[in-house]
């Protein structure tokens, strides 16, 4: 499996888990995301999704809302909903992403944990989010490099150095 697909893969199993437990445990995000995965890269890219997702929240749920016709995004399949709001993340805040492969990895992410109709589903969402006016974004401000995110302390803090000093060889 790549890199990328894997640290969506377990951003969304940690979006999951806090969509349904609370904001409260985003402080175990690292420790989560090290527990599954030993790469530094994969684990990196993991906890940047989760915490992009997290921050903008709000701003994603207000876009799939407003491009999901009678859908309601508190009554979308739980799996569905975070699956949608990573790639929307995805779409918005991160431009080393082309949307077809965050598009794709979406799809491939809903018809794995969800069911086999969730493909078409996302994939109509999405699209929607990608074609949309960008003067239709609710609070419309420029999308801020993933980069120029603001960390948050329970995620940024420094990887072990065995897996820097792997991430170099």
């Amino acid at each position: 499996m790549k890199k990328r697909t894997r640290a969506r893969e377990l951003a969304l199993q940690f979006l999951y888990q806090l969509d349904l437990r609370g904001d409260g445990l985003l402080s175990e995000a690292r420790e989560f995301v090290a527990s599954e995965e030993r790469d530094a890269e994969t684990t990196r890219f993991a906890l940047k999704l989760v915490q992009g997702t997290h921050e903008n929240r709000a701003a994603i749920d207000a876009m799939i809302g407003g491009v999901a016709q009678n859908w309601n995004i508190s009554r979308m399949a739980v799996v569905d909903r975070n699956v949608l709001r990573l790639a929307t993340y995805e779409l918005v805040h991160c431009p080393d992403v082309p949307p077809k492969v965050a598009i794709n990895e979406a799809i491939e992410l809903g018809k794995r944990y969800s069911t086999q109709n969730s493909g078409a589903f996302i994939n109509g969402i999405l699209d929607k989010i990608m074609n949309r006016p960008k003067a239709a974004e609710p609070g419309a401000a420029p999308a801020a490099p993933a980069a120029a995110l603001p960390p948050a302390p329970t995620l940024d803090a420094a990887l072990p150095e065995s897996s820097a000093t792997a991430e170099r060889e």
